[in-house]
């Protein structure tokens, strides 16, 4: 049993192991060569389902608390002690900068600032109220991509591990990045109710 008080996870923004990095832009490129709008669409919709059930199955409780899970393949080192709430709040930080940044890209600007994964980290303290503001989060981001003819766009942002990435680059992203996180969210509930994750 891993005790949390000798566990010294990685600092924000550490970033993947380098060898599971490179096959993560490897792979990631392939689906954005191979895959459609419209497979990118189903997918986010399909893990935002998914989590919605996992989620019905928290209590204010057991949404809080914390489970050091083992580390699974996309997520930072930094990551694997958060809770349910924790992790639903990064998603809404995510798809909020997202849906931001698609709509520049959209309109032809590319924002000046760099980015960091640092920067999305979770409320550590965040209570249930996080469902709703997910929720309403990923319906923004939906609607920003729905409204757009093309997602084609000339016009760059530089992701921290996939580098340059046009608003069909960001879209697909942000179904990719669900996926994990819905894993993310099932190790912690497996955790919680002393299953294997």
């Amino acid at each position: 049993m891993i005790d949390k008080k000798d566990v010294k996870l990685a600092p924000p923004g550490a970033g993947l192991p380098l060898h599971e990095l490179w096959m993560a832009r490897i792979l990631f490129s392939l689906r954005l060569c191979l895959k459609s709008r419209s497979s990118f669409d189903a997918k986010f919709a399909n893990e935002r389902k998914l989590i919605r059930h996992l989620i019905e199955q928290c209590d204010s409780a057991a949404g809080a608390s914390r489970q050091l899970i083992p580390r699974i393949v996309g997520l930072e080192d930094s990551s694997r002690n958060w809770s349910v709430w924790m992790t639903l709040d990064h998603l809404k930080i995510v798809h909020q900068a997202m849906s931001t940044l698609i709509e520049q890209l959209l309109q032809g600007q590319s924002p000046p600032t760099k980015i960091s994964t640092a920067d999305v980290k979770p409320t550590a303290d965040i209570g249930a109220e996080v469902v709703s503001d997910y929720e309403s989060s990923c319906d923004r981001l939906v609607g920003v991509v729905i409204s757009a003819p093309s997602l084609k766009t000339k016009v760059r942002f530089a992701h921290p591990w996939f580098g340059p990435l046009n608003a069909a680059g960001w879209h697909a992203l942000a179904a990719l990045h669900m996926g994990i996180h819905r894993r993310q969210i099932e190790c912690i509930l497996a955790k919680l109710h002393g299953e294997k994750a």
